[in-house]
């Protein structure tokens, strides 16, 4: 099937209409995970409509060979690669537009004081000129005295830190990209509705759709990206504060480059949630965070993820009265799965249980350095051969080996390996992150009284975690009661025909889809 070349797009039926437009930041199809198999299962699951795509990355070479092929219902893909174009740009002295940089002083004020008015306004007016000859180009942003004048200006009156070398290149490299989001959004096929599956630079692209086409944008949010992004920027190594200080830990006092970063993305999740009709979450724990973020409630609802039970039927095979004692962390082997957490539990399991052994089943080519120091872990711990990493496998063929499903992450959403799990029959213990706890106790009265599906645990503590994993592995009664529970719960709540109806009925209030086709759905 062919395929973009980058930054180009490419139209697979190019008179195909398109109903939805699935707007994607570093996920399908390139990367394997959670995310990514929700987005596969969407397409698969709802054949009647016509799926555009549009994935958007930092650079080509950070991302190998498509993961996933197209179902036959996405007529149109694009790929662009936002940290490439800028970086090409012929450098020369350009001639801006005082107008232009007025209103991106005003977005930049509303985003600082937080007044969603000023700031709605502010975008409106500088979308409009964003990337049109005679507004704000890209060379102007980059070559332009205007330019300069407004970088300088900040920096003395915002920057913290002493390097204007440092403060120079961080505002272009986060700005510039924006210039190639607004050219998508101004040569988008007409689409009924885009679905926005984070908020980000992908949110953003959907916040200029709806601006720029008056396209209605829906936003799904799996994890919440500003608080991911948080995490994820807390520990770079690639920004270099003043005093390096707080590189690669989680402290609120971050250097001001960091913060700079984190401010930024903050306020494109605060123009997304504005410019949605609705904003989804997995779980209401989410959908509050995404409130204090600033999406309207009203807008906001949740929708659980679902999947598909009778796929997993098969490898529902009885157990006997032993458990094998395997324990199998199913995800990527990168830092915010926290896997060296899962290692460093092992040695305590494995002096309980001789013969007990974890599996690590999950793509490592993703941060091969933290993959690296994890292997490591596992030699100076004298773990070979009982801990294993299987890199990615097929669940079904994996699920039937394990005795507990095993999630050791510092941050989760709803994660569907915990889904999977529990349609096998396989308990799970997790840390207590995301709705994770609501998966394992219960999320309503009626749910919680199907009794627990395993354990919860709090984050970076492997003595709890070790504790909670021989607990049920040496205790068959214990097993046999959560492995009950898993399976009532995720039948009664989690199929993945509920969860299609929802976006049905999702997709015909936003998108105005009045022929989808509508069932009676259970709702918690």
């Amino acid at each position: 099937m062919s395929t973009a070349m980058s930054g180009t797009g490419d139209t697979m039926n190019g008179d195909a209409t398109v109903d939805v437009t699935l707007l994607l930041e570093g996920t399908y199809p390139y990367i394997r995970g959670g995310v990514s198999s929700w987005i596969h299962q969407m397409i698969r699951g709802l054949p009647e409509l016509r799926f555009a795509v549009i994935f958007i990355g930092g650079q080509k070479r950070d991302y190998g060979a498509m993961q996933y092929r197209f179902p036959p219902n996405v007529v149109r893909f694009e790929e662009r690669f936002l940290m490439e174009a800028w970086r090409t740009a012929d450098a020369g002295t350009e001639r801006g537009n005082p107008h232009a940089f007025v209103a991106s002083d005003a977005l930049h004020a509303g985003f600082k004081t937080n007044n969603a008015t000023q700031a709605a306004a502010a975008f409106s007016t500088a979308a409009d000129l964003l990337g049109k000859p005679g507004g704000l180009t890209r060379r102007s942003f980059l070559y332009s005295r205007e330019s300069w004048q407004q970088i300088c200006d900040y920096y003395g009156r915002y920057c913290r830190d002493p390097s204007f070398v440092d403060y120079f290149w961080t505002v272009r490299t986060m700005h510039a990209p924006l210039f190639d989001l607004v050219d998508i959004a101004r040569h988008m096929p007409e689409t009924r509705l885009v679905h926005a599956v984070s908020t980000g630079y992908a949110g953003h692209l959907g916040a200029l759709a709806h601006e720029l086409r008056g396209f209605p944008l829906l936003l799904t949010e799996h994890g919440i990206y500003t608080k991911e992004r948080r995490i994820d920027l807390a520990q770079a190594g690639w920004i270099h504060d003043a005093d390096n200080t707080y590189a690669g830990t989680l402290q609120r006092d971050i250097g001001y480059t960091r913060e700079l970063w984190i401010r930024f993305f903050e306020g494109l999740g605060r123009v997304t949630y504005r410019a949605a009709s609705v904003v989804t979450a997995l779980y209401e724990g989410n959908s509050l965070q995404q409130q204090r973020d600033g999406a309207p409630p009203e807008r906001c609802r949740v929708v659980p993820n679902g999947i598909d039970i009778e796929r997993f039927h098969a490898v529902r095979v009885p157990r006997e009265r032993t458990v094998p004692p395997v324990l199998g962390l199913i995800g990527r082997v990168v830092s915010i799965k926290d896997i060296k957490n899962f290692i460093r539990a092992m040695p305590a399991v494995c002096s309980a249980l001789p013969k007990a052994e974890g599996w690590i089943v999950g793509p490592d080519d993703e941060d091969p350095s933290y993959a690296a120091e994890c292997r490591a872990l596992v030699s100076n711990l004298q773990l070979e051969g009982r801990v294993k990493f299987l890199g990615f496998q097929k669940t079904e063929e994996i699920l039937p080996q394990l005795g507990l499903v095993v999630l050791s992450s510092i941050s989760e959403a709803q994660p569907l390996v915990l889904l999977e799990g529990f349609a096998a029959g396989i308990p799970a213990v997790s840390t207590a992150v995301g709705c994770c706890s609501e998966l394992i106790f219960g999320a309503t009265d009626e749910d919680r009284a199907l009794g627990a599906a395993g354990a919860t645990v709090p984050i970076a503590n492997p003595q709890a975690l070790a504790r909670a994993m021989t607990g049920l592995l040496v205790d068959p009664e214990a097993w046999r009661h959560a492995h009950d529970a898993a399976v009532a719960r995720v039948e009664r709540f989690y199929s993945e025909d509920l969860m299609f109806q929802r976006y049905r009925d999702l997709y015909r209030e936003v998108g105005g889809m009045p022929g989808l086709p509508q069932t009676a759905a259970k709702e918690r």
